[in-house]
Order: C-alpha cells, then sequence, then structure tokens
C-alpha cells in the first residue's frame, strides 16, 4: 500500500507532463482538408491567411490567429454573386493563388480569375470585409501574382511565358516585375524577368511559379514553387541586395520538398511547396505551404492542405527543411501556447443544425449564384433546379469539405419526389464527372433511395431500393483509407448499411484530375427538369478520425 501511494504521485505527474507536452504541440495541417495555396501576413499581434478556391463560392477563405496554430475563418474575400462570374468554368478552374499584404491601413488581395480577365486586386479596411470589387491588371498577364510593400514602394511579381513566347522546352516558364502603384492599383514602368525557367535552367525546371518576395537583412529574397503542384513539388528561393539587380539561385535549393523520399514510408505528406513566409512578433520566420496526405501512392481525396513549420537562417539563407527530412504532423507551438480544438485541424467533429438564420461561412457551392435558390428557416430548404452537379453552372448544392481520411458526413432530408427526374440528398463530390449521389427519389409512383455514381462519364444507377413511406430520412456517407459507404437510418440511431462499397480512388486528384478535394454535399435537383418541389436539410454533420492527428 505505501508502495503505491509512493508511486501513485510520480504516474499523475508524468501524466501531466505528457498532457502539457502534447497541448503544446500543433498538428499539421493547420487547416485540414482542402485550402491550397496558402499566403499568409501579419499585422501587429494578428496573422491573416488565405487559401485558392477555384470555382467554389463564396471564394478565398480569411483566416485569423494570434498564435498561427489556432485560426478561425472571420469571413470570405469573395462573398457577393456580383464580385465575379463563375458560369461555365469547371471546378478546377477560377480562383487561382491569391495572395494577402497589408500595408498603411489597407489590405490588398491579388490573385487570377483563370479563364475570365486574369489577375486583379481587391482592397478592404477589415480582412473580415467587406472586400472591394475586383480591379483588373490588364498589363499583368500570367498567374500567381503577390504584391511587395518596399517602404512608398511596391511591386508586383508574378508567373509568366517564357521569354519572346518561345519555351526551350514543356514547362518553361518565367518569374516577372512590374512597379504597382497602390493608390491607384495599376502598374506603371517596365516589366523585367527575375527568373527563367527555375532555380538551374541546365536542369530545365518546370512550372516556376507562386513568387512572393521579402526583405531581411539589406537582402531581397525571392521565394518560388517549382517542379509543378504534383508529386515533383519544390520550392526554391533566390536574393539580391538590389531589387533593380538580379536575383541569385540559392546553390542548396530546394529549401522544401519531399519528391526524393521512400513512397512507401508511414504515413507520407507529398507535394509540399507553394510557400509564403511571415515573421512573428519576435522576428522569428515561418512558412505556410501546401501538402497532401495520401491514402495509397499518389492518391488522397482531401485535397491540397495548408501547412505550417518554422524557418531556420543559414548563412544568409531561408531553410524550410532539409533534403532527405519528411514534414513533421506534430510540431511545438512558436509561442509555447496551448492549442485548442478549432475544427479547422486535428480529429473534430462539426455540427450545423441550421438555427442561426445564415450559412456558415466554410459551407461552399458550386459558382456565384444568379438566383435565390435556398433559405435558411426550419432547416436549410433547397430549391430542386434543373441545372446538376455535373453541369457548369450553380446546381442547388452546399458542401463541405472532406478534411480527414477516415470521415463520414450525415443529414436528415425531408423531402417526396413527384417523378423520376427529382432527387435530394447527399453527395460526395469531387468534379463534374466523378461524384456519387445517395439521394431520395421516386419510381413509378414509389418513393425510393437510390445511389447514382459519376465516374469520368455521365451518372449511372448503381442500386435502388423501394421504401415503405416517404418521411424524413436521415443519410450517412462515411469515407475509410480505400472506400466510401452508404448509409441510412429512420431514427438517426439505427442504422442500415446500404450495401455498395465505392473505391475511394474515383474521387481521388489523381484519378479525376484537377486541383481540388472532394466535398461532401447537401444536394436536389430536378434532373433537369423545371420543378416547385424544395427538399429542407435539417441538419449537418461531420467527424474526422484519423490517426495522424492523435
Amino acid at each position: 500500500m505505501k508502495k503505491t501511494r509512493a508511486v501513485l504521485p510520480v504516474l499523475l505527474m508524468l501524466l501531466s507532463f505528457n498532457l502539457y507536452a502534447q497541448s503544446n504541440q500543433y498538428k499539421n495541417p493547420i487547416l485540414a482538408g482542402f485550402y491550397p495555396d496558402p499566403s499568409i501576413c501579419r499585422v501587429d499581434s494578428n496573422f491573416y491567411l488565405i487559401n485558392s478556391t477555384f470555382a467554389y463560392y463564396p471564394g478565398l477563405p480569411v483566416f485569423h490567429s494570434t498564435d498561427l496554430v489556432n485560426w478561425k475563418q472571420i469571413g470570405n474575400a469573395i462573398d457577393r454573386p456580383e464580385q465575379l462570374e463563375y458560369s461555365g468554368d469547371g471546378v478546377s478552374r477560377g480562383l487561382f493563388a491569391p495572395d494577402i499584404s497589408y500595408h498603411d491601413g489597407t489590405f490588398y488581395i491579388v490573385c487570377t480569375m483563370i479563364d475570365k480577365g486574369g489577375n486583379f486586386v481587391m482592397t478592404a479596411k477589415n480582412p473580415a470585409g467587406p472586400w472591394s470589387n475586383p480591379v483588373y491588371l490588364k498589363d499583368v498577364p500570367g498567374i500567381d501574382p503577390a504584391l511587395f510593400f518596399d517602404g512608398n514602394k511596391a511591386y508586383i511579381v508574378y508567373n509568366s511565358d517564357a521569354p519572346d513566347n518561345k519555351p526551350a522546352y514543356s514547362g518553361h516558364r518565367t518569374i516577372r516585375i512590374r512597379p504597382f502603384d497602390f493608390k491607384t492599383l495599376k502598374t506603371f514602368g517596365e516589366e523585367r524577368i527575375l527568373v527563367n525557367g527555375g532555380s538551374d535552367f541546365s536542369k530545365k525546371p518546370i512550372w516556376i511559379e507562386g513568387p512572393h518576395i521579402y526583405k531581411h537583412n539589406d537582402w531581397y529574397y525571392l521565394s518560388c514553387a517549382e517542379g509543378g503542384t504534383g508529386y515533383n513539388h519544390t520550392q526554391v528561393v533566390f536574393r539580391t541586395q538590389n531589387i533593380d539587380s538580379s536575383f541569385i539561385p540559392f546553390s542548396g535549393n530546394p529549401i522544401l520538398t519531399q519528391k526524393n523520399l521512400d513512397p512507401n514510408r508511414e504515413n507520407p505528406v507529398t507535394t509540399v511547396g507553394h510557400v509564403d513566409f511571415v515573421t512573428d512578433k519576435n522576428n522569428n520566420w515561418h512558412a505556410v505551404f501546401l501538402g497532401c496526405r495520401p491514402y495509397e501512392g499518389d492518391y488522397y481525396n482531401t485535397g491540397r492542405e495548408t501547412f505550417l513549420l518554422p524557418v531556420v537562417w543559414e548563412n544568409g539563407w531561408p531553410i524550410i527543411l532539409k533534403e532527405g527530412n519528411t514534414v513533421s504532423y506534430k510540431v511545438a507551438t512558436p509561442y509555447n501556447n496551448k492549442v485548442q480544438n478549432n475544427h479547422f485541424n486535428g480529429n473534430y467533429s462539426f455540427s450545423d443544425q441550421f438555427a442561426s438564420g445564415k450559412l456558415n461561412p466554410r459551407f461552399m457551392m458550386l459558382r456565384n449564384p444568379k438566383q435565390n435558390w435556398y433559405n435558411i428557416h426550419n432547416g436549410l430548404n433547397l430549391a430542386l433546379q434543373p441545372t446538376t452537379v455535373a453541369g457548369t453552372e450553380n446546381p442547388s448544392f452546399i458542401g463541405f469539405r472532406q478534411a480527414h481520411i477516415n470521415s463520414s458526413a450525415g443529414t436528415l432530408v425531408l423531402f417526396s419526389a413527384k417523378n423520376n427526374h427529382e432527387k435530394a440528398g447527399l453527395t460526395i463530390f469531387q468534379n463534374e464527372k466523378h461524384f456519387a449521389f445517395f439521394a431520395l427519389s421516386e419510381k413509378d409512383g414509389q418513393a425510393v433511395l437510390e445511389l447514382q455514381l459519376a465516374n469520368n462519364d455521365t451518372p449511372v444507377l448503381v442500386k435502388s431500393i423501394p421504401l415503405k413511406t416517404r418521411q424524413p430520412l436521415h443519410l450517412k456517407i462515411e469515407s475509410g483509407k480505400k472506400h466510401y459507404r452508404f448509409f441510412y437510418s429512420f431514427n438517426g440511431k439505427n442504422w442500415t448499411d446500404f450495401g455498395e462499397e465505392m473505391d475511394a480512388k474515383i474521387f481521388s486528384t489523381k484519378q479525376a484530375g484537377g486541383f481540388v478535394g472532394a466535398l461532401y454535399g447537401m444536394y436536389a435537383t430536378g434532373n433537369g427538369i423545371n420543378t416547385s418541389n424544395k427538399a429542407t436539410f435539417k441538419y449537418f454533420k461531420y467527424k474526422g478520425n484519423d490517426e495522424t492527428f492523435q
């Protein structure tokens, strides 16, 4: 008994220390799921971060943090339908690689609307919004613009074509710069090439992009992504002491990559790059960047996510990870602070009963709405439009990012189809040709529950079962490392397996193509037929549980 009493305090102390150590570690990715192309800036003790959203609306989510690890979404920069026109855009078109910066009381976002208008700039006094309508930069071609403020001067740096539009090899691009008047939001002066091809032209580097310029100890640093945003993604850096002279590449490039590591390593992080640097109040440097968590080979469904790592300076150059080192899933917090469950990383649950009267800012739809087809009153009500998720318009779809390899999403649907064209339910959606739709519908006057699958083609019926009544039905989709399964319930407690398992690879970026991750979505359609019917969704619940977050 005495021995037990003596050991107990020691065990409690060790347990307390272990819990303290865990609470002072953050978990990568800091924004799990489809949050690619991060850009970050700091104003005093406040950090602001934004991401690409491609053809989803609202666009360009804006996050706030005071410690780099606990994040809250405070708005979306594109939150008014008239700001941009997405009609006809594929899911992976639309908005590419935004950049956020701050100067003299004003926030700036520069971004690319890839097929309509090109590069543009927006401003706001409050990063939560409202943001101005886009002002297009006609003299800035290419993609991935970023602003750099140097005292009272400003520059815009961007990716563009090969010199004289004559590429020496496939993937040959340049990084260019122009002076920018931040008061009139116009460029002036001459365009100049900063990087031709990449960090080592003799190796024919491809897709130099995502440029950002920083100043440190009287040197100007240019950081760029290289190698394409896939498995060979890398980050490289250049510097000069005179911004009007040539930038010299770092002999130790790349400063971040995972491309040469064992592809069979446990719990890999891959495709890392597209870095943006930020300094904290103690003048420590940090890097946000995109990366992916495949469940097998190069297959991932959660898309490109936002990671964070500290930056170390060596001999005047910034280093994120020396080649051969792996991206860590758990890292010491920058301020020795505790990490809270902020519902954007780690294993979390999210639930919305649609009682607030407005849509949560993390929900997204496909392209900007042309009419008011949804409202929140005693649930989320979706009108049955004739448009579908297989098209390139704005269907009745409200989506939530899949943020975990092992996840589930569920809802309660109140819906009575009037014909076999009318359908409402839950979808796992990757793009126009890769999605599954688990829906209530009708066949020959009989209510049915059916499962459709689009696998690089138009959707086809996989299975349909009759329902005895048209009462509300709970629907749930679960994802595993290699599959999705579908369940239904009449009471929300006792679930029945629909009996169909779908290969997760169908909804992966590698098989489906493009730049986005999968979304769970509440969806209703007349499937090409105009109708006055509607569907009501009483709740949406999401839960994720990945071993790397434990």
